[in-house]
């Protein structure tokens, strides 16, 4: 889910919970009703129960009445994690990316639906859920991770078990304000009804003191403006934080899921998402030369060759410019935009640390649009290799801060695309991983550098598994 709001919310110190990210037990404090008897994994409820999920005591005025509630009824399970709603199509959506502005700094999250399955207890029942790894930026730096998990119920709607949460600021860990887990923390909640219709009301998250959340939805048959052009099917929601007593506004696209988010202040959007928006495979060369002209920048402008740096650019800019005249989804388009801009006026003025930002961040916007040609490990390895750069940058510049920032963002991408190489070649991640861990810890910024080098060769030399 979006998290502007938890943003503001954990800055104003709303919540008060620290916990920590383990993996879920039986129904505890918030659930303590769990079912009894005996049942199938994967199912919750009989079909045709009249069971409701308990819920936790909470006092607002603002609240809806009970009756214009759709999530109270207990859910059967019987083919979790097959999500097949098209205003959330966890199951179906392999890459996400959004971009927007927090805090009045640029925001960027990547969405990455994981393989494999993690069982959560609730209602005294095993319920199979997807895993969703979401990854946050603010100002280009690792600010938040979670891993969401999610499984759709036999009557279609989308039910949220939880997630573990890591936020980050200085390159490290601060805190995993806003994990829970169902049936440990409290009941789980639905994100996304099967049919939903105007007026419906139902809570995301229902924790009071830790997670709040309570939706309304109020428009739907809307047509959005999506990356590519008009997306029929819209739904529109406002959402209630209790934390803080506001509101925010979202909209859910039809095979894109969660479209636009927006308190006011801050925004963010969808900008890409595959396989929604792909085509057919093969990068077309002038995108390809984008990211490839934008590296040989940065290694012109690291090795003081401004001639070369400033040709390169200049190729680059054209090749965009070729490629532009094509469909580009529109946020993804002015970021490229932008970090080309600012690449020739850094190389203009010989500015080194900024031109080589400039540069990443050109080859990494370019990147998210090979999403549309490529495997996404494919372009998740190469993302790898663009970490190792922002390494090199960054040690250069003695900010062990964003170098250790660096490490874990370097991490996070390594969880995407273990599973789909080989085993020797992730055993050689790993273990070039450690060492690059030591350098880190060790604040040995010459052996990061080292080992960063080492760790872009490795990754030229892998070849995802067919």
């Amino acid at each position: 889910m979006p998290r502007t709001r938890r943003i503001r919310a954990a800055a104003l110190g709303v919540v008060a919970l620290l916990l920590t990210a383990c993996s879920a037990g039986s129904g505890s404090a918030g659930d303590s009703t769990a079912g009894s008897g005996s049942a199938s994994p994967g199912s919750t409820a009989s079909p045709g129960s009249s069971a409701t999920i308990p819920q936790p005591a909470v006092s607002s005025a603002r609240l809806a009445p009970d009756s214009r509630r759709v999530d109270l009824a207990l859910p059967t399970f019987s083919n979790p994690t097959t999500i097949t709603n098209p205003l959330f199509p966890v199951s179906r959506q392999e890459s996400v990316v959004l971009a927007g502005e927090v805090d009045g700094q640029p925001f960027r999250t990547e969405v990455t639906l994981l393989p494999g399955t993690r069982i959560i207890e609730w209602q005294g029942r095993s319920v199979p859920t997807l895993v969703s790894q979401y990854v946050a930026f603010l100002g280009g730096r690792l600010h938040e991770v979670a891993y969401d998990l999610y499984a759709q119920a036999d009557d279609g709607s989308v039910w949220y078990f939880g997630e573990d949460v890591f936020n980050f600021a200085d390159g490290a860990i601060v805190d995993t304000h806003g994990s829970w887990i169902a049936g440990r923390d409290g009941p789980a909640a639905m994100i996304m009804p099967g049919q939903p219709k105007v007026g419906d009301v139902y809570r995301p998250e229902n924790i009071p003191g830790l997670v709040f959340e309570e939706v309304t939805v109020k428009a739907v048959g809307r047509t959005l403006e999506g990356p590519l052009g008009p997306v029929p099917g819209g739904l529109v929601i406002e959402e209630f934080h209790l934390a803080d007593n506001a509101t925010e506004e979202k909209t859910f696209g039809p095979e894109y899921g969660e479209f636009y988010t927006s308190d006011g202040h801050d925004v963010e959007a969808l900008a890409l998402a595959v396989p929604t928006d792909r085509l057919d495979p093969g990068v077309p060369a002038d995108l390809a030369a984008v990211s490839d002209g934008a590296l040989r920048a940065f290694a012109a402008v690291r090795s003081g060759d401004w001639a070369t740096a400033s040709a390169a650019a200049r190729r680059t800019t054209a090749s965009w410019a070729r490629y532009r005249t094509g469909a580009v989804p529109t946020m993804i388009g002015r970021r490229v935009d932008r970090a080309l801009s600012a690449l020739a006026g850094a190389i203009d003025r010989r500015r080194a640390a900024p031109a080589g930002q400039a540069a990443i961040e050109a080859a990494r916007w370019s990147l998210d649009l090979q999403l549309r040609y490529r495997p996404v490990v494919e372009v998740d390895l190469a993302r790898f290799d663009l970490w190792c750069a922002q390494l090199l940058l960054d040690a250069a510049a003695r900010n062990e801060a964003n170098v250790n920032g660096d490490l874990f963002a370097i991490d996070y991408i390594r969880d995407r695309v273990g599973p789909a190489i080989e085993p020797v070649d992730l055993a050689r991640l790993n273990e070039q991983l450690e060492v690059l861990n030591t350098a880190v810890r060790d604040a040995d910024l010459a052996a990061v550098s080292d080992t960063a080098r080492r760790l872009q060769d490795t990754i030229t030399s892998i070849r995802p598994r067919t």
